[in-house]
């Protein structure tokens, strides 16, 4: 097979390693990649925002399947025309990909079909819903309606802070407001593959939203990762999947947009049980690259199974090993950084035993690598044991001379807590 895989992050750079090692492939592309997908693909300067070129390259080319990395291009349609012009795509068609990109139109869904997640109300403009929070009080969730980059959603921890993110959303995204009842309790990320029909499980994985250790500081698209989550038990993961999953999957079906390609839930494991935060319409960045590490089987059987409706008998297979991954960050990041600033290291620090760095927002230069980009590297590692997986990684990081960059110190935190009082 000939493949496409659009995206240029670390969860791209994840697939593209997984997809280069299949033996189905035999041309391999990525648009527009990265310096680390340039050694598992062959990158070319296409703009995916351009679905006319993204088209008239798969025809040049002879591809015949295009995995679609970042959400922005789902929500954009890139499916619809890909497949309109008879190239098949993994991921779901615009109307499917609502789930992530309208907050308000999957919490309508959740509210139409008994799926357990947390109060809220929609709103157009500001006023309305600073009445509203001041009725239901702090905390509270503020979020914008639609796509935001990882910056649209607020936890507010006083009536205040949510004012003042209802007018920062307003000024500055313009989007809808959907006010959300604030959920205690431990988050988890948990992926399944549909095929429109059923619904394929895969690892389980905790993601660390906050940007400084101790879960202190701003939200940002995540600072690390670990699979699997032990709080997702057998238990809990049977509930997830009948009482949200399989039922979101069956009622977009009944709408007549089937969801076809990879769905991530943000799930909060409360004291009645699971319940659902928010659905995203691709792989997470960066659970992906915990994933990729501790999938066994080929990964793009998998996809191609999604996209044709043939699930129902599929299987995958799994590691044992726990996988952590470290975001390195720029300076300034989820605010202001720098780019530019060179990087050293890189191969003494892949060295490190059952090590993988993934690149994230990185650029070549004369032979150099430069951060381009907030999230920058996914120093990511396998052990016996997340602890085991956490010292590789972090041994790993210790190599890589990057001055303008930070990390968290203390991803897999929780799971290692766990492990040492078994």
């Amino acid at each position: 097979m000939n493949i496409l895989l659009l995206g240029s992050g670390g969860r791209e750079h994840a697939l593209a390693w997984k997809i280069a090692a299949s033996p189905l492939v035999d041309r391999f592309y990525c648009a527009p990649g990265n310096p680390g997908i340039a050694q598992e693909a062959e990158c070319v300067a296409l703009d995916f925002a351009d679905h006319k070129a993204v088209i008239a390259f798969c025809q040049d080319r002879k591809i015949d399947f295009v995995v679609v990395g970042p959400e922005a291009p789902l929500v954009a349609g890139i499916v619809d025309d890909l497949e309109a012009a008879g190239i098949k795509a993994f991921g779901p068609t615009r109307a499917a990909a609502q789930l992530e990109g309208s907050k308000g139109f999957t919490k309508d869904l959740c509210r139409a079909h008994n799926i357990p997640t947390g109060a809220y109300e929609r709103f157009t403009t500001a006023a309305p819903a600073k009445v509203y929070v001041r009725a239901r009080g702090a905390p509270i969730v503020v979020k914008a309606d639609g796509l935001a980059a990882g910056k649209g959603v607020v936890v507010a921890q006083t009536v205040a802070e949510a004012e003042a993110a209802i007018d920062t959303i307003c000024r500055t995204i313009g989007a809808e407001l959907v006010i959300e009842e604030f959920l205690a309790g431990e988050e988890v990320s948990f992926f399944v593959l549909s095929d429109g029909e059923h619904a394929l499980p895969l690892a389980t994985a905790q993601d660390h939203k906050r940007v400084f250790d101790g879960d202190q500081g701003p939200n940002t698209g995540g600072m690390g990762a670990y699979s699997p989550a032990p709080v997702m038990t057998p238990q809990l993961a049977a509930r997830t999947l009948d009482e949200i999953i399989r039922p979101t999957i069956r009622a977009m079906r009944q709408m007549g947009m089937p969801y076809r390609g990879v769905l991530y839930l943000g799930v909060m494991i409360t004291a009645e049980g699971p319940k659902l935060y928010e659905y995203n319409a691709r792989f997470g960045d960066p659970e992906c690259q915990v994933l990729m590490l501790r999938l066994k089987s080929d990964l793009v059987p998998a996809l191609v199974a999604a996209r044709d409706g043939m699930l129902k008998s599929f299987d995958l297979r799994w590691h044992d090993d726990a996988a952590i991954t470290v975001v390195m960050a720029a300076k300034g990041y989820p605010g202001d950084y720098r780019k530019g600033s060179p990087i050293e290291g890189l191969d003494e620090a892949g060295q490190v035993e059952e090590v993988q760095i993934f690149h994230a927002g990185t650029k070549a230069d004369d032979g150099r690598v430069l951060a381009n980009g907030g999230r920058v590297l996914n120093v990511s590692a396998l052990g016996k044991t997340v602890r085991e997986a956490q010292t590789r990684a972090y041994a790993a990081v210790d190599k890589i001379r990057w001055p303008d960059g930070f990390c968290r110190r203390d991803i897999g935190w929780r799971a290692v807590k766990r492990e040492e009082m078994a």
